[in-house]
């Protein structure tokens, strides 16, 4: 049997506050609820999630790499160094075949997370709760969005399930 393709779904920060973060904006559905309806629609697509969250833009392009299979140098020599894994189990040649990413604020801010997405080479769907067209102004630039090879925004939750499909169904990897 093929070995199921690995998603990594990232989400950016103040995410973590999904359900009680301006719920007239967000609404009420939590992180934990659409990594949970996420996990299950994934293995229905024939797909292995892996999912993150950080409030640090740092720890995000780290995992980014991660994905690619570039781990940093561990601080010493010892064959039990947590240079080789990540929190989430992923380790050398674990690579991921797409990333989904909410990248939060960092969307409008973030040339390192954009940087890393491209030096990773890893395709990616840029997904947003909100339709970030129809907020602020300064909401409206993403310096991701002309690299991802979809955008999704304005679907609320329903947008990570739409992400998953697309690249279930449709995208070839």
């Amino acid at each position: 049997m093929a070995s199921r393709r690995h998603i990594l779904l990232i989400n950016g920060p103040n995410l973590n506050l999904l359900g009680t973060r301006e719920p007239q904006i967000y609404g009420s559905t939590t992180l934990h609820d659409i990594e949970q309806a996420s996990h299950t629609l994934a293995f229905s697509l024939g797909l292995r999630l892996t999912t993150f969250q950080s409030n640090h833009e740092g720890a995000i392009i780290d995992r980014i790499h991660q994905a690619a299979g570039f781990f940093p140098s561990p601080p010493s020599p010892s064959p039990s160094s947590a240079a080789t894994t990540t929190e989430a189990g992923v380790g050398p040649g674990d690579k991921v075949s797409a990333i989904i990413i909410n990248p939060g604020a960092y969307t409008h801010t973030s040339i390192g997370i954009r940087d890393a997405l491209l030096g990773t080479g890893i395709p990616f769907v840029e997904v947003h709760v909100s339709n970030v067209h129809a907020r602020e102004a300064f909401r409206h630039h993403s310096y991701l969005s002309d690299k991802a090879v979809a955008v999704i925004c304005g679907l609320g939750p329903f947008g990570y399930s739409a992400a998953l499909e697309f690249l279930g169904r449709h995208m070839k990897f």
